[in-house]
């Protein structure tokens, strides 16, 4: 044996040797028998909606006919279950307030649709609050899931909500926190919430993500808070000032993000995905997170529209409508469930009680005067003419939904005014009258508390001065020492919307009729025929126009090719991220 043989015998040795060796002190090492479970990614599918408010049914969207309701979405969360094993199902607040099939009832057909498609959560929203306590316990009791809020408590110091779970999945856990706008003790109604207590959602946030944090894999915030223009309000603000949190699922602002708004934390060196889908279930939100050793490492995420259509124009004249993505089916028991209530509401509310000549919209009922304010505000005006009022005054909030061209049902004008408010007349000093229309000058575009006003007041809203000019009531500019009656609903007479100015009104009198009641007398007093007409009483002086993206009701709308948003789309092809907002 040559020398060159035994050397490379020796080194072949050798090279065994240490191979034995190292397995020796693999199989000998812990983490090395029993592999890290943070060391692999996990896929986890999250289905969200917000600001569903009360639409468990399919219903007419503008001129759309069927669009969304639970029995299709119920279809739509069933398929991709089946799909995936880890499905998060989660809802960012106000399931209540909307259509008379679950205003009539409390919101239970929501619940037992919500029960019956497995949602995981809910976030406490605003409009959670436009009931007695005991109402929303109810619902609570009702519910198969969780209503989560971390910062709302009673004046004894009891959670209202639930504030945080943690659910497990195969080889993670997923924490998931509640929070609710401390706006909420202004725009709610302040009969229901003078014995709650509103704690900042930041502060709130702060006391328990880091425990969070230690107990799980990621942190989601569900939250009713909104998307706005920058970083001092709403869930861009709380991403902004609470490290930790990897995703927020977000609600309030009625935001149709096509893409997700990431904000990163100054001082934790991550970021924070907000998500939000729009308003009414008419779109189901989906972003697919893929979690590695504690944190998100990619993600991808869509807006599902639900039988959602385009109008298309027959060669013969007519009209027709073809779907955006694909058609959905409604899931058939929970059809069969939920139509004991449609039934109850159409022997209810089926009478016909008029006809409007066009479509009177309120997509920018919170921006500007419209049709269909002046309509509102001059119905309550000629409710209370008895009382020779000199003019009228409503919250754009309080109208939540188009006067479709056609006939006038009831059922109709129910949805576009579901809240329980009342007609109310009280009478206010000049100076009273001043600050009311001071306070109106400082209400933001796309808020709620946007007046609509009726006959006998006109004024120029200077966005550019911050100021309301030229304020004429009945003709004259408003005289300091005369009193004024002012008719309104009885949620802005209480203060609500942060019109404290009507709690310094005397002589206040209560009809105890609800604002659609009123309405609906108008109508037929009117005779019947609706024409819509603006008839130039708010005339509005505007700076540079808020984000549509991020502004209440009039968000911007982008085409679906199936299930593929065509943003994200081009964004693919081009390599860039649009609409992909970075602050």
């Amino acid at each position: 044996m040559n020398g060159f043989q035994s050397d490379e015998t020796y080194k072949r040795c050798l090279r065994f040797l240490i191979l034995v060796l190292l397995v020796c002190l693999w199989a000998c090492t812990p983490a090395a028998s029993k592999p890290d479970s943070h060391s692999s990614t996990h896929h986890l599918v999250v289905l969200f909606t917000n600001d569903t408010h009360g639409h468990p049914v399919k219903f007419q969207y503008g001129q759309i006919p069927d669009v969304g309701g639970l029995p299709a979405r119920a279809t739509l969360v069933k398929e991709i279950r089946d799909q995936h094993p880890n499905v998060l199902v989660l809802d960012a607040g106000d399931l209540n307030t909307g259509g008379a099939e679950s205003d009539l009832f409390k919101a239970e057909p929501d619940i037992v649709g919500y029960n019956y498609i497995g949602y995981d959560a809910i976030a406490l929203g605003n409009h959670e609050f436009d009931n007695p306590l005991d109402v929303l316990k109810g619902q609570m009791a009702r519910a198969a899931f969780p209503f989560l809020s971390a910062n709302v408590r009673t004046r004894e110091g009891d959670h209202v909500g639930t504030p945080y779970i943690i659910k497990a999945f195969d080889g993670f856990k997923v924490a998931i926190i509640g929070l609710t706008a401390k706006e909420t003790r202004i725009t709610g109604n302040p009969q229901y919430i003078r014995e709650m207590v509103f704690q900042d959602e930041v502060d709130a946030a702060r006391a328990l993500v880091p425990m969070l944090r230690r107990e799980a894999d990621i942190v989601i915030a569900l939250t009713h808070l909104g998307v706005y223009e920058d970083n001092t309000r709403g869930s861009r603000r709380l991403a902004a000032q609470v490290g930790g949190i990897d995703l927020i699922v977000d609600g309030n602002t009625h935001t149709k993000l096509t893409a997700p708004v990431v904000v990163p934390h100054p001082d934790s060196g991550g970021d924070a995905i907000i998500v939000q889908a729009w308003q009414y279930g008419l779109v189901l939100g989906r972003i697919d997170l893929w979690i590695r050793q504690r944190r998100i490492i990619d993600y991808t995420m869509e807006l599902i529209p639900i039988n959602l259509k385009k109008a298309v124009t027959r060669p013969d004249g007519g009209r027709t409508y073809e779907y955006i993505g694909k058609k959905i089916e409604e899931d058939p028991e929970l059809l069969k469930i939920l139509q004991p209530y449609v039934d109850k509401v159409e022997g209810f509310l089926s009478e016909e009680i008029g006809y409007a000549e066009e479509t009177l919209w309120n997509r920018h009922q919170r921006k500007r005067e419209t049709a269909l304010g002046d309509l509102v505000a001059d119905s309550m005006l000629w409710y209370m003419g008895k009382f020779n009022p000199d003019f009228a005054f409503t919250n754009a909030g309080a109208i939540r939904a188009d006067l479709a061209v056609g006939p006038i049902k009831k059922k109709a004008v129910f949805s576009i005014l579901p809240f329980d408010s009342t007609a109310v007349v009280l009478r206010l000093k000049g100076t009273d009258v001043t600050s009311l229309f001071d306070y109106v000058s400082t209400i933001r575009p796309g808020e709620g508390a946007f007046p609509q006003v009726s006959d006998g007041v006109r004024f120029t809203l200077n966005r550019l001065t911050g100021k309301c000019e030229d304020i004429r009531i009945r003709g004259q500019a408003i005289d300091p020492d005369r009193t004024y009656t002012v008719v309104t609903n009885s949620y802005l007479a209480d203060g609500g919307d942060g019109y404290k100015v009507f709690l310094e009104g005397t002589d206040r009198f209560d009809s105890s009729t609800p604002q659609r009641e009123v309405l609906v007398e108008y109508i037929k007093h009117m005779g019947g025929r609706i024409r819509p007409k603006v008839h130039g009483r708010i005339k509005v002086i505007s700076g540079p126009e808020p984000d549509e993206k991020t502004e209440g009701y009039s968000n911007c709308r982008v085409p679906f090719y199936g299930h593929v948003d065509l943003w994200w789309l081009a964004s693919r092809i081009s390599g860039k991220p649009l609409n992909h907002y970075t602050t």
